[in-house]
């Protein structure tokens, strides 16, 4: 299969592009950052194409400049991790729908988009894609707003529409203020402890080589589509992630708990219903 992958040099991205050619796929690699890109190991392995959506130019037919993909795989969106800007509503929300049109309109005919478990709101407890959406910041407001567009552009232009929630993941080239980002960092420079929140939120964690894998099974096939939760169904205390972290790297380190308040756009205790993530997997 020939798939385009936008975002490619993203944390996600990154991880995605090769387990599609691990399984011997055709990949047309796309990102904001071409000298980023040429670092990467599978550079030389993909077709590659700059695109900057900020200076989206409409009258190209992007489906023929991206050699007409079967699967699209879009993964890019600017501006994280700072969810609370309005530039999520005002900005990407436009540019990323107008460029998925334009992809559509043009031919695309199979499209996968990273929504997150963020478009769930404050619910608490196990949460499945059957559940009302209650976004509480601009980041997902406007991923909900995207896939309700493209799911209005289904009614005239019909596509699959693939929308995986991503949970918490974690892994090498991981956001620097992530927490085991912060954590490893910490024992780097052999800080005395490290700080954190009381660390008793429950979340749902997965390597991000398996998020990766989880995201190329879920573009790939055709039995499920619409929402599908990518996670791995178990919830997991911050405490229990940072330990099991310690115990792995075989390190210590005072654990300052409490010293962060706990983050108000999440919820205590959430995690993912797996029962359409199954299907495919298994």
């Amino acid at each position: 299969m020939k798939v385009l992958v936008t975002g490619a040099t993203g944390f996600i991205g990154n991880y995605v592009v090769t387990e599609l050619l691990k399984n011997d796929h055709m990949v047309i690699a796309s990102s904001l950052h071409p000298e980023k890109a040429k670092v990467f190991p599978w550079f030389n392995e993909v077709k590659y194409h700059d695109l900057d959506l900020s200076q989206l130019q409409e009258e190209i037919d992007f489906f023929q400049y991206f050699d007409a993909p079967d699967i699209v795989i879009h993964l890019a969106w600017e501006g994280l991790p700072n969810y609370k800007s309005l530039f999520h509503i005002e900005e990407n929300l436009f540019r990323h729908y107008t460029f998925l049109k334009n992809l559509v309109i043009n031919g695309a005919k199979d499209i996968t988009v990273s929504g997150t478990c963020m478009e769930y709101g404050l619910q608490e407890g196990m949460l499945s894609e059957e559940m009302m959406p209650c976004p509480e910041n601009p980041y997902s407001i406007a991923k909900d707003s995207l896939r309700k567009f493209l799911e209005e552009l289904q009614k005239k232009y019909p596509f699959d529409l693939k929308w995986p929630r991503l949970f918490y993941m974690y892994g090498h080239g991981q956001n620097p203020n992530s927490i085991l980002a912060q954590l490893e960092g910490a024992l780097k420079k052999g800080e005395k402890e490290f700080k954190m929140s009381k660390g008793e939120q429950q979340r749902d964690y997965l390597p991000v080589e398996k998020v990766a894998e989880y995201i190329v099974k879920i573009a790939l096939q055709k039995q499920e589509t619409g929402i599908i939760n990518c996670c791995s169904g178990v919830p997991l205390t911050i405490n229990k992630l940072v330990e099991n972290y310690l115990k792995e790297k075989r390190q210590s380190i005072e654990l300052n708990r409490g010293f962060y308040a706990y983050p108000d756009y999440e919820p205590m205790s959430f995690w993912g219903s797996t029962s359409k993530l199954k299907k495919i997997i298994d």
